[in-house]
């Protein structure tokens, strides 16, 4: 799905990956579910590039469902995979806190356990990646820069790009709660720290962007300010 010129988003509301797509190359941010790599050659093909064109991915954090196909195109193509260094170990399938699941509705539940079964939960775990601190600036398509925002995860990140006036958010902020179907910027769930994630909002929430792109829900068209101020008014509800 194209969002803007130089920006393109696969898979769907439930689970989401991006591409910074550019003459130079492009940059895939996060790598969704195994299955979505169907979504991504189908994606390239329609905007005339092939796999060969990715120059690196970029993960948000280690879970399962953004660490997808990344290591199919580490080991069969040399992409990079990038991530930050304290979740270098959970996108090496390392332990990850058990956290609650919160409120649930079981229509959404079920929707989001068919994709999952649809696409395939379990990735293969990376075996080697490139570990990202904050404050990098990557040299890849779209120069994306690394901005530390633990909670969700000890080694989340978000992603900002200024040359598509985009900032790539993970699970740090959900527009679409995969347990409940409630839409629009809220606290994603399976956080392992949710105070500390509502904190890290803040190093966002001055972003010169246009867009906000989470991994699960609809793409926010709209300042980040907007987008904390509705997480943090959500929390309050």
């Amino acid at each position: 799905m194209r969002l803007a010129p130089s920006l393109h988003r696969i898979g769907n509301d439930i689970v989401a990956a991006y591409l910074i797509v550019t003459p130079e190359g492009i940059t895939l941010i996060d790598a969704g579910l195994p299955g979505m790599y169907a979504d991504l050659t189908r994606e390239l093909d329609a905007i005339g590039r092939s796999v060969d064109d990715i120059r690196g991915i970029v993960l948000t954090h280690g879970d399962s469902d953004h660490v997808g196909f990344a290591e199919r195109l580490r080991a069969e193509r040399g992409i990079p995979v990038f991530v930050h260094a304290a979740d270098a170990d959970r996108a090496r399938g390392g332990d990850k806190p058990k956290t609650p699941m919160g409120p649930t509705r079981i229509g959404p539940l079920l929707q989001f356990a068919a994709y999952g079964m649809r696409k395939g939960m379990r990735p293969r775990w990376l075996t080697e990646v490139r570990e990202v601190s904050d404050g990098d600036t990557l040299d890849l398509p779209g120069a994306p820069r690394v901005m530390s925002m633990p909670g969700h995860s000890p080694g989340s990140i978000a992603i900002f790009s200024p040359e598509v006036r985009a900032v790539f958010v993970g699970d740090a902020l959900t527009t679409r709660h995969v347990l409940t179907g409630r839409t629009g910027p809220g606290p994603a769930p399976f956080t392992d720290d949710p105070a500390e994630a509502l904190a890290s909002l803040g190093r966002i929430a001055d972003l010169d962007a246009d867009w906000v792109l989470p991994g699960h829900g609809p793409a926010f068209h709209g300042s980040p300010s907007a987008a904390v101020e509705a997480v943090r008014a959500a929390t309050q509800a």
